[in-house]
């Protein structure tokens, strides 16, 4: 489980097809300081397991399933991404509970900025995921945990703090971009609870 806080931006080196699947590696630093073979790391938001660890990168393996669900088949060599180590049990939930679990992706289109540094992002969300989202609701854009301030038509806006423009890879977006959703998983749960019977 992870939180949206996102620890560390790191840098894609290499992403190999291998079929329907692919490998990536991913130069970083911070989230490998007690990271271990077959440990998670969060990439975008998406819980991968940490694989072939050198002194400064990881490789994780991305199923067919990954790369048709997230933005990760689309990454080239260079660019950012978000990382997250999971919570430990005695740590705080700083931001909601995020499963790593992608479910799917939505349109960057805009990022304004707005007075003392503030940002306001605009992102459409699929049609399928709209029921999961709501104002004020929580909702990781990959794999930060952010709050939606606006939602009409399946647009949503939320506002980018200076901490998060600095410290996340939000900022190297461009309109026309993918970006993960992982709604959270309460309203899912909810859902099916309170939905009709057979």
């Amino acid at each position: 489980m992870f939180t949206g806080i996102i620890e560390e931006i790191g840098t894609i080196q290499s992403l190999e097809r291998h079929g329907e699947a692919a490998r990536i590696r991913i130069g970083c630093s911070t989230v490998l300081s007690d990271a271990a073979e077959g440990c998670s790391i969060s990439v975008n938001g998406v819980c991968l397991t940490a694989v072939a660890l050198e002194r400064s990168s990881f490789a994780a393996d991305l199923a067919p399933e990954t790369l048709r669900r997230t933005n990760l088949g689309a990454l080239r060599s260079g660019a950012e991404v978000n990382l997250e180590r999971p919570l430990l049990a005695t740590g705080r939930l700083s931001g909601h509970v995020v499963q790593g679990h992608i479910d799917g992706t939505g349109e960057f289109l805009s990022f304004e900025q707005l007075d003392d540094n503030n940002w306001w992002l605009k992102i459409r969300i699929p049609e399928e995921l709209d029921r999961y989202v709501v104002f004020k609701g929580s909702l990781a854009i990959d794999g930060i945990s952010l709050t939606v301030a606006a939602i009409e038509d399946r647009i949503i806006s939320v506002t980018i703090i200076p901490h998060t423009y600095e410290h996340t890879a939000l900022r190297t977006h461009r309109p026309g971009d993918r970006v993960n959703l992982e709604c959270d998983i309460f309203a899912k749960y909810l859902e099916k609870m309170t939905g009709p019977k057979e």
